[in-house]
């Protein structure tokens, strides 16, 4: 992947990490300018992380051939395993001191349809949230990889459209009329197609580089994501999103060869993960021992990089290629795939 999407990768993830502190430690109630900004834009992190979702699908998906089945069962194997690790321990640990976290309930079929990736209503009555709370996000990635998966079964030239008009299909007309869950009519869900839209210009050589412009382009992004709230998320911060994913590509030149943005890339989605049972654990700490939340989220900020480095390290790369490895030696015509 691109070293420019590797830190905007980190910088999404660190953003969501900085909005659930404000959440979990402060019920989203700030005290300051920088505070409010997390608290109301914090969110946005998501809106990135989906663009780029698209655009890595897509390039990593061009010019190769492979069933659907085999598509889904590499991205399963790369998303499940961490996930269901940290959806059990956030599972034990509300089952341990749910008690004294707010809102936080678990019961047994409402767990295991969150394994499963299908929306539901959690028992603590917020909406359709899985046990671990930011699973939320990856119940419209697995839609996202489901639909796309579809795209092995036509011409190349046609896969765009493909996956544009299923999307369509099902999130404004099926959820709709309540054949599926509500939960998939969210235009959210099209921030999936503004990163292939960008992968489809990438890929014809439509992005250049350049310094000034990109930043420019950045600067006004932001100013926009800022002044609009997330009434129309699609809109006032997916498309900002996709033209921050854009400039970054087109700032790569500064960017190659950094290998610490690289590493921070490479554990964004442990840090996903992780970040809401630190935080949750830093919490319990801040409140038994009257210690100030800023002081307590000092602390986390590096165990949740430390962790999730590990669990890169160990899940997401050493787990994964023994999986994949178990996988190709079993499947007739194995296909390589670069980690994501």
């Amino acid at each position: 992947m691109l070293i420019s999407l590797q830190a905007l990768r980190a910088l999404a993830a660190w953003v969501v990490v900085c909005h659930h502190f404000m959440q979990i430690f402060f019920d989203f109630h700030a005290s300051g300018p920088i505070g409010q900004f997390f608290v109301d834009r914090g969110a946005v992190g998501v809106d990135i992380f989906f663009v780029i979702s698209g655009l890595v699908i897509f390039l990593s998906t061009q010019d190769k051939d492979m069933p659907a089945g085999r598509f889904l069962l590499n991205r399963a194997i790369r998303i499940v395993p961490a996930y269901w690790l940290y959806t059990l321990l956030m599972g034990l640990m509300i089952v341990l001191v749910g008690q004294q976290m707010p809102h936080q309930v678990v019961d047994l079929p409402h767990f295991l349809l969150s394994l499963l990736f299908i929306p539901s209503e959690n028992p603590g009555g917020y909406g359709l949230y899985p046990t671990l709370n930011v699973g939320w996000t990856l119940n419209y990635e697995m839609f996202f990889y489901l639909l796309f998966s579809l795209v092995f079964l036509v011409p190349q030239r046609h896969r765009a459209l493909v996956v544009a008009a299923a999307l369509f299909a099902v999130c404004e007309v099926v959820s709709r009329y309540g054949v599926l869950s509500r939960f998939y009519a969210n235009n959210i869900v099209y921030e999936f197609l503004l990163g292939i839209a960008i992968g489809w210009a990438y890929r014809r050589g439509w992005v250049g580089q350049g310094l000034w412009i990109p930043l420019l382009l950045i600067a006004a992004s932001l100013v926009a994501i800022y002044n609009l709230d997330a009434s129309d998320r699609l809109l006032h911060w997916g498309v900002p999103s996709a033209f921050i994913v854009l400039a970054c590509i087109a700032l790569e030149p500064w960017f190659k060869g950094n290998r610490v943005l690289k590493v921070l890339g490479d554990c964004s989605y442990s840090v996903y993960l992780i970040h809401v049972l630190v935080l949750y654990g830093g919490w319990f700490v801040s409140e038994r021992l009257s210690i100030s939340p800023y002081v307590v989220f000092a602390f986390c900020v590096p165990l949740i990089a430390l962790m999730s480095w590990t669990s890169y390290v160990w899940i997401e790369t050493r787990l994964y290629r023994r999986m994949k490895g178990w996988a190709d030696a079993r499947l007739v015509r194995p296909e390589s795939e670069p980690i994501t």
